[in-house]
């Protein structure tokens, strides 16, 4: 089994220094900004944000054609519907105005049936009297 050492003070302080170091050198061969990879990595990044507007210029006028078209189609919808119910209404109307014309005329019948019956009961009543009178 192996011991665990600690580190001592010196150890810690000589790996954070070249902890240090390291860093300092990686940050050093960073590439300045003209060299050429950095100004093609720059050239990229901005080719790429251009075409990303584009595609959002193109997806905003996509929506604003769909939901002109949408609109289009509830209007044409919403007048064909009112179209629809307009002629229900008329229709209904008509309807309506059949049936009260079927029922005045069921009325006037009904009348003029009565008519006639009391006018043939008078006018047995008046050939009773008639016959009664001449005895």
């Amino acid at each position: 089994m192996a011991i665990y050492r600690e580190k001592d003070v010196f150890e810690r302080r000589s790996a954070a220094n070249e902890a240090k170091k390291a860093l300092l050198a990686r940050y050093n061969s960073r590439p300045s900004e003209d060299d050429p990879a950095v100004i093609a990595r720059k050239a990229e990044r901005q080719r790429i944000l251009e075409e990303r507007e584009k595609r959002s210029i193109e997806k905003e006028k996509l929506k604003q054609e769909r939901l002109a078209r949408e609109a289009e189609e509830r209007a044409v919808r919403e007048a064909a519907e009112l179209a629809a119910r307009l002629e229900a209404e008329a229709r209904a109307a008509e309807e309506a105005k059949a049936r009260e014309a079927e029922e005045n005329e069921r009325i006037s019948r009904l009348l003029a049936d009565e008519a006639e019956r009391k006018a043939k009961r008078d006018a047995r009543y008046a050939a009773r009297k008639a016959r009664a009178g001449r005895h």
